[in-house]
């Protein structure tokens, strides 16, 4: 049954409408996005069959164009179109943050650094350099590999937070694994960083770890 003959509340555009993109399976986001099927198989049904062969939405959108082209009813139009649609994404949360407001919102926040970090197959240590304000002065990747203390330099961290005269800082890595817990490394690294911030009266005001899911807040378990 195409999906036009489908009761109007089970249709993934109409339900989008009426209860917010919140309210949809992943299926259903990716059929809207899909926007048709194939032969014999509505939008729904082909979004259902490309998950399970990718296993799961998050490694469909990490896929590069090889992997991704070789799913029946996916290729070079759909990858680019994909490719904007999350750049767009990144830049919407970095529009959000930039706005000359304070930033006061921590789920803003960790949706932008998760859309920045969480799609890396290796580990990437990034900052949010901020004013005095709370105003976002500049978002910064600036280590890949592992989280310990030989790969983080707090002398780096700090010349670049003095360089854009920031007063306080957000630090952010992710976990390629998908586990959003600190390591050891991680806690020894973010005590580090605030003690050489601090002979600079530069704050620490969080540690975001990205991984599946919501991102894990050094703040919010009292680890800062």
């Amino acid at each position: 049954m195409p999906i036009t003959d489908w009761p109007s509340d089970e249709r993934p555009r109409e339900k989008l409408l009426r209860r917010g993109p919140q309210a949809l399976s992943d299926a259903e986001l990716l059929a809207i996005f899909l926007r048709t099927g194939v032969k014999g198989k509505t939008a729904v049904d082909l979004a259902r069959e490309v998950l399970k062969d990718f296993g799961s939405l998050r490694t469909l959108l990490e896929a590069d164009l090889e992997h991704f082209s070789q799913c029946h009813g996916l290729g070079m139009a759909k990858f680019t179109l994909l490719q904007a649609v999350l750049e767009m994404a990144r830049r919407h949360f970095l529009e959000k943050l930039k706005r000359g407001s304070a930033l006061t919102q921590p789920d803003t926040t960790r949706a932008y650094l998760t859309a920045q970090l969480r799609d890396y197959p290796h580990e990437v240590f990034a900052c949010l350099f901020l004013d005095n304000r709370h105003r976002v002065i500049e978002f910064e990747k600036l280590f890949r590999g592992t989280i310990d203390g030989a790969s983080v330099y707090p002398r780096e961290v700090t010349k670049h937070a003095l360089s854009v005269n920031a007063t306080a800082v957000i630090f952010a890595h992710n976990h390629p694994s998908g586990v959003a817990e600190p390591s050891q490394a991680d806690k020894q690294i973010t005590q580090k960083l605030k003690q050489a911030l601090a002979l600079f009266d530069i704050r620490v005001l969080d540690h975001f770890i990205v991984g599946d899911g919501e991102a894990y807040s050094f703040a919010e378990h009292g680890l800062i």
